[in-house]
C-alpha cells in the first residue's frame, strides 16, 4: 500500500462523522490523475498523479452568515458523472483552438448546494455552486492545498504594498524558491505558485473564471505541516484616495464578508496544473477550458498588434528640432516611428491628461490630431488611465474617446482584487466592448479567465516587468525572466513590456530613468516577443534607440502576438525555456537564459515537408562581454534539421522560419 492510499485511511478513521462518510473519485481520460471528494463531517479533496500524492486530503467550505458552513455534516443527495471531449476556437491566443477533454462529477448536497469536480489529464479543477432563491452573503471560503512532503515552492509574495495594506498591492514579485516550511507566517502569495513534487514533476496552483468574487491569494496554513491555505479580501465598506501618487483607490475599512451575490450561481474554479516535465507548463491551456467563452459576438473588430510605449524610455527622442515630452509633437514622431515599423498603436501613458479627471485634456496634447494623423498612416492611438480615474467617468470617457477613434485603453493601478474591483474590471471589459474598445489591464491585476470571456481584454500586468528594471538593481532579472513562463503565464497572458535596445552583462547593469538598459543580452530581448504571450505587446525603447537599431527593430515587427499553433519545445523552470508558434505558414521560435551559459538543440521534425529559410537572431561571440553583441543570420533548414544554438549568459535567441517559395 503507498503512502498517499494509507493517508487517506488514517484521515478517515480519525475524522469524526466517518460512518456518513463517502470517498468519490473523479480520474482524468488517461486515467493517470485520480480526484478524489470525501464527504462527512467535513468535505475534503485530494489528487494524486499515477503513485505521486499531489493534494492530500484537504478541508474545503464556504460559510454564509445565515446557512452557515457549507461543507460541514454536509449529505449527498445525487452525484452525476460525465465526460466532454470537444474543442473551441480561440481567435485571440497562443493558438487557433483548444482541445478541451476532462472527465467531470457533479455532487449535489443537501442544502442547495454542490461541487463540480473534473479532471484534465493535465490537472484538476473544482468548484462550489449554490441553488438558492434569495442573494446570499458569504462571510468567508475554506480552501486548501495539503501537500505531503516539504516541498520546494515557488513563493511569489505579495510585495510592494499601498499604505502597507496586504490586500492592495502591486500584484507583481520575484520568487522566494524555499520549502513550503519555510513560508513566512502571515504573509500572503500570489497565484499561479508552484510547487516541485520531485522526480520532475510539478503542481501550479491557479484560479479561474474569477466572477463577481474576490481573488484568492495563498498563506501558510498553520493546522497543517505542508499545507497552504486560501484567503480572500474583505468587501470594502468604506474608500478614499490614496497609494501611490494619490492613484489608488484605498479601502478604509472593510465588511465582515468577503461577497455578496446571487444566491444561484458558480463560484470562481480552484485548480491545480500538473505536470511531468517542466515544459509542459509552457503550453497549457488550462484557465482557458475552466474559463467562460467569449461574450462577445463578433470579434473582427478586435485587432492584436505591437504598440510604441512612452514611459519606459522616458519620451527620450533626439535628433528632432522640438522639445520631447508629453506633447502632440513627441507622439507624431512615435506615431512616424510606428507606421514605417509596421507597428499597430501607439499608447500615450500618464500625462495626456489630468490624472483624476481623463475629460480634460492636457492643453500640449492635440488628441484629434494625434488620431487623425495615426490614421492616415495606420496607427491606432491608445490612452492611459488609472482605474480610479476612469471609473469616474466611465460612460462619458468611452463615449468620447470612441468617437474620436481611440482604439482602447491602458488602466492602471487597480491594485486590489476584492469583489467590488472584481466586477468592476468586469463592468469596464462589457461596456468596452460595447464601444469596441481594447483593454490593456496593466495596473497590476493578474489573470484569472476574463480574456476569454471578453476577448478585448488584450493584456495584464500581474507581473514584475521590465519598467522594474529601472530602479531594482539587485533583482535577477534572467532568472525572472526564464521563471515566469512556467509560473505567471499560466495564468494568462502578461504585459511584461520587452524590447530593450541598451542591454547590459550582470556586471555592466545599473538603472537609468532616461537612459534604462535589460540585464542580458539583445537576443535575450528578441526571444521575449516569441516566449511571451501578449495580444498586445509593447515595444518598451525609444524610436530614436529602435531606429539606431533598425535590423533588430524590423525583425521584431515582423513576429506576430497571436498565433495559430504553439508547441513547447524544452525548459527548466529559472534555467531556460523554447518555445516554438506557428502563424499561417511561417514559425517562431525563442529561447531565453538565465545567467548561465548553455547550448540548446532545436529539433525541427515539427516543421512540414519542403525546405525553409531560417531568419536566426542569437548572441554573437563577444556577447559575454558587450550584451548588445548579436549575429543575424538566414539559413535554408529542413524538418530533418537540428539547430544547435549557444545563449550567452543572460542569452538567447529568435528565429523566423518562412517556407521557400
Amino acid at each position: 500500500m503507498n503512502n498517499f492510499f494509507l493517508r487517506v485511511i488514517i484521515f478517515m478513521a480519525l475524522w469524526p462523522g466517518v460512518g456518513n462518510a463517502q470517498i468519490l473519485h473523479v480520474k482524468s481520460p488517461n486515467g493517470k490523475i485520480d480526484m478524489a471528494l470525501e464527504t462527512g463531517a467535513k468535505i475534503s479533496w485530494s489528487v494524486k498523479h499515477e503513485n505521486t500524492a499531489v493534494i492530500l486530503p484537504s478541508v474545503i467550505s464556504l460559510t454564509l452568515d445565515k446557512a452557515g458552513v457549507l461543507g460541514n455534516n454536509a449529505k449527498v443527495i445525487s452525484t452525476k458523472k460525465s465526460s466532454v471531449n470537444t474543442v473551441f476556437d480561440t481567435p485571440i491566443y497562443k493558438k487557433k483552438t483548444v482541445i478541451d477533454e476532462y472527465n467531470q462529477l457533479i455532487v449535489n448536497f443537501k442544502g442547495d448546494f454542490g461541487l463540480i469536480l473534473r479532471a484534465y489529464n493535465d490537472g484538476v479543477a473544482y468548484r462550489f455552486f449554490t441553488s438558492k432563491k434569495e442573494q446570499i452573503v458569504i462571510e468567508s471560503e475554506e480552501a486548501n492545498f495539503n501537500f505531503s512532503k516539504d516541498h520546494k515552492a515557488f513563493i511569489p509574495y505579495v510585495r510592494d504594498l499601498r499604505e502597507n495594506n496586504q490586500y492592495i498591492s502591486a500584484f507583481e514579485a520575484m520568487y522566494d524558491e524555499i520549502p513550503l516550511s519555510k513560508f513566512v507566517k502571515d504573509s500572503l502569495a500570489i497565484s499561479p505558485l508552484l510547487v516541485d513534487l520531485g522526480n520532475g514533476k510539478k503542481a501550479a496552483i491557479v484560479e479561474a473564471e474569477l466572477v463577481d468574487y474576490p481573488g484568492m491569494f495563498l498563506t501558510k496554513n498553520n493546522q497543517e505541516q505542508h499545507s497552504l491555505h486560501g484567503t480572500f479580501a474583505h468587501y470594502p465598506k468604506a474608500e478614499r484616495l490614496g497609494g501611490f501618487n494619490k492613484m489608488n483607490y484605498m479601502v478604509a475599512d472593510r465588511e465582515a464578508f468577503i461577497a455578496k451575490t446571487n444566491g444561484t450561481r458558480n463560484f470562481p474554479w480552484r485548480a491545480v496544473i500538473i505536470s511531468e516535465y517542466d515544459k509542459d507548463l509552457l503550453n497549457s491551456d488550462m484557465v482557458q477550458k475552466l474559463s467562460a467563452p467569449s461574450q462577445i459576438a463578433d470579434v473582427s473588430w478586435i485587432k492584436p498588434g505591437k504598440v510604441a510605449w512612452d514611459w519606459w524610455n522616458d519620451w527620450n527622442i533626439s535628433g528632432v528640432d522640438f522639445k520631447a515630452g508629453i506633447n502632440t509633437e513627441t507622439y507624431k514622431y512615435y506615431i512616424d516611428f510606428a507606421s514605417k515599423n509596421h507597428i499597430e498603436y501607439v499608447v500615450l501613458d500618464e500625462g495626456w491628461s489630468e490624472e483624476t479627471d481623463l475629460l480634460k485634456i492636457s492643453p500640449n496634447i492635440n488628441i484629434k490630431e494625434l488620431i487623425s494623423y495615426g490614421k492616415q498612416r495606420n496607427v491606432g492611438i491608445m490612452l492611459w488611465a488609472s482605474w480610479y480615474a476612469i471609473n469616474q467617468v466611465l460612460d462619458d470617457a468611452f463615449t468620447q474617446y470612441s468617437k474620436m477613434g481611440i482604439k482602447g485603453f491602458k488602466i492602471d493601478f487597480l491594485d486590489r482584487d476584492d469583489q467590488k474591483m472584481v466586477s468592476s474590471v468586469y463592468n469596464i471589459a462589457k461596456k468596452a466592448a460595447n464601444y469596441k474598445l481594447l483593454i490593456d489591464y496593466h495596473g497590476m491585476y493578474k489573470p484569472t479567465g476574463i480574456q476569454r470571456t471578453y476577448p478585448n481584454v488584450v493584456n495584464f500586468e500581474g507581473v514584475k516587468g521590465l519598467e522594474n528594471a529601472k530602479w531594482t538593481p539587485n533583482d535577477d532579472m534572467p532568472h525572472y525572466e526564464t521563471t515566469i513562463p512556467f509560473i505567471r503565464m499560466l495564468a494568462g497572458p502578461m504585459d511584461y513590456t520587452p524590447g530593450a535596445m541598451r542591454n547590459a552583462t550582470k556586471a555592466d547593469f545599473r538603472p537609468s530613468n532616461s537612459m534604462p538598459m535589460s540585464q542580458g543580452t539583445r537576443s535575450h530581448q528578441l526571444g521575449m516577443y516569441v516566449v511571451y504571450e501578449a495580444p498586445l505587446q509593447m515595444m518598451a525603447d525609444s524610436p530614436t534607440a529602435y531606429m539606431k537599431e533598425q535590423e533588430s527593430t524590423s525583425f521584431i515587427s515582423k513576429i506576430p502576438t497571436t498565433f495559430d499553433e504553439t508547441f513547447a519545445l524544452d525548459g527548466k523552470v529559472g534555467e531556460y525555456v523554447t518555445v516554438a508558434r506557428k502563424k499561417e505558414n511561417k514559425w517562431y521560435i525563442g529561447g531565453l537564459s538565465n545567467w548561465s551559459a548553455r547550448t540548446t538543440t532545436i529539433d525541427l521534425s515539427f516543421l512540414g515537408t519542403g525546405k525553409y529559410s531560417a531568419e536566426l537572431f542569437k548572441d554573437g561571440v563577444n556577447a559575454d562581454k558587450d550584451a548588445t553583441d548579436y549575429k543575424h543570420e538566414i539559413i535554408k533548414v529542413t524538418s530533418a534539421d537540428k539547430l544547435s544554438i549557444h545563449m550567452a549568459n543572460g542569452g538567447g535567441f529568435a528565429i523566423i522560419i518562412d517556407p521557400e517559395k
